[in-house]
């Protein structure tokens, strides 16, 4: 059932899932699907996490947040842990496109097409690329080895630093991956990339989001929006319950879908761990957010077609800590064509969503002022951006917005604001959490390799496996 905002909770659950992200929405709904009782608590007033989309202007216009491309391996996903109505409409992007300084590239992000254009346009030997690609296809998490992407690169495309930015300039902005970050967190998500390119949500997010919920009601999950978790309820060392609004709901389980470092430090508490994994999730980094610029066209505006996705930049080389600068010379812009990528009423309008990367502190030590300054100058910058496409543009538009880490931060309680969770340490932690506290478990954006839908949707399948392991234990609150 569907619990209004003013019901009270009254009875005790097999597991009490904390946040609503793909994640959690996936272990929810697995073990809904395997007879046990499930309440999902979600912060905010609606499912999906930072999968998520806001109306405009009467429902005319519609915006996803951020980039929402993922591997094939979702469609799998999806039919085997939601249903095939969900999987049946995830399409490919076939027109992805990067515009800089050094290089301009049309492709369908397929390994096939990426070693054409390594060989023909890069003048990479053919025999390279093909080590390089099987290097990463052998590239496993638990080979633990200590290689750095900018050791990675420079191992096979020495002094390239056009081919980095070609490998490696979308999955910065995919999942917030630096030059030395380990090689596996680039590895393992650009391979998943290549198996078959990059896909989508026909429909858009808030379709996608709303077939989940339906899903979830269907497999008996309980869901409760508006619903701030304050504690996790550890007795005896085991997690028994959490506290909403002061009070307590017992479950045989939890499972958060909090960020790891809130979910240990803050949902818990230090008290309640052994000072060496207390130490370990101190020192997990959180990775970097990103802003949006959001803009609708007016009713009947059309545009010429740019592509689906459009890496774009001014800065004359790659540098990821440059992609983080407050004033942002790259960015990528999401196109959404109506009765393409959505498919929605006849009356639907163009809607383009431009991402960056940024760091959550140049923007949170800002004064109110400048802050609503440099807001201003990112929209500006942004749209002077799409003019080089879409020289008319400006006068086409009719709802233009923008939101910073502190909006990310504001409605997803993610510390910082992070759009791509922490660091690959985070994994570590993340994964031997239930072994710390029995009945206490973590899935989400983690370690980088977890990141995106993809990464998430699995994870939050990994967790129920053990989930499920435990409560068949005849684990109880």
């Amino acid at each position: 059932m569907l619990y209004k905002v003013r019901d009270e909770v009254t009875k005790d659950y097999d597991l009490v899932v904390i946040g609503s992200g793909l994640a959690g929405m996936t272990a929810a709904n697995i073990l809904g699907r395997h007879g046990y009782s499930v309440l999902l608590l979600e912060s905010h007033n609606k499912l999906g996490g930072f999968a998520t989309w806001f109306f405009r202007e009467d429902r005319k216009h519609v915006f996803d947040i951020s980039l929402h491309g993922f591997p094939v391996g979702m469609i799998k996903t999806c039919r085997k842990y939601w249903s095939k109505e969900i999987a049946d409409s995830i399409v490919q992007l076939k027109d992805v496109r990067f515009v800089n300084p050094q290089f301009t590239v049309q492709t369908d992000f397929t390994k096939e097409h990426y070693t054409q254009v390594l060989v023909e346009k890069f003048e990479v030997r053919r025999q390279t690329v093909d080590a390089f690609f099987d290097y990463l296809a052998g590239m496993n998490f638990y080979d633990n080895s200590q290689l750095t992407n900018r050791e990675l690169f420079e191992k096979f495309f020495p002094g390239r630093n056009d081919v980095v930015r070609f490998l490696m300039e979308p999955i910065t902005y995919a999942n917030g991956s630096t030059l030395d970050d380990p090689a596996i967190t680039y590895g393992i998500v650009f391979s998943n990339f290549m198996s078959k390119g990059v896909y989508t949500f026909r429909g858009g997010t808030d379709v996608l989001i709303g077939k989940m919920k339906d899903e979830l009601l269907r497999n008996d999950v309980d869901i409760k929006l508006q619903a701030k978790v304050e504690k996790i309820q550890v007795d005896g060392g085991k997690a028994t319950g959490v506290r909403v609004n002061g009070k307590l709901i017992r479950a045989r389980a939890v499972l958060s879908n909090s960020n790891i470092r809130s979910t240990v430090l803050n949902l818990v508490g230090e008290d309640f761990f052994p000072e060496d994994f207390v130490q370990k999730t101190k020192a997990v980094r959180l990775n970097s957010s990103s802003c949006q610029v959001y803009l609708g066209l007016r009713a009947g505006a059309t545009i010429p077609y740019i592509g689906e996705l459009v890496f774009t930049s001014s800065y004359p080389v790659y540098d990821p800590e440059r992609l983080l600068d407050l004033k942002v010379n790259s960015r990528t812009f999401s196109v959404y064509y109506p009765h393409e990528s959505r498919p929605l009423e006849p009356d639907a309008r163009v809607a383009i969503v431009s991402s960056t990367n940024c760091r959550y502190d140049d923007w949170k030590n800002l004064s109110p002022e400048a802050y609503e300054e440099e807001k201003v100058l990112m929209i500006e910058e942004t749209i002077k951006g799409l003019e080089a496409f879409i020289p008319d543009i400006r006068m086409k538009l009719e709802v233009i917005e923008a939101a910073t880490p502190l909006t990310v931060e504001r409605y997803t309680l993610h510390p910082k604001g992070s759009s791509f969770g922490t660091k690959f340490e985070g994994l570590e932690v993340s994964m031997n959490l239930h072994k710390t506290i029995p009945g206490l478990f973590h899935a989400g954006s983690v370690g980088i390799i977890m990141s995106g839908w993809l990464g998430a949707a699995n994870y939050g399948a990994i967790a129920a496996n053990s989930i499920e392991g435990y409560l068949e234990t005849g684990a109880s609150p």
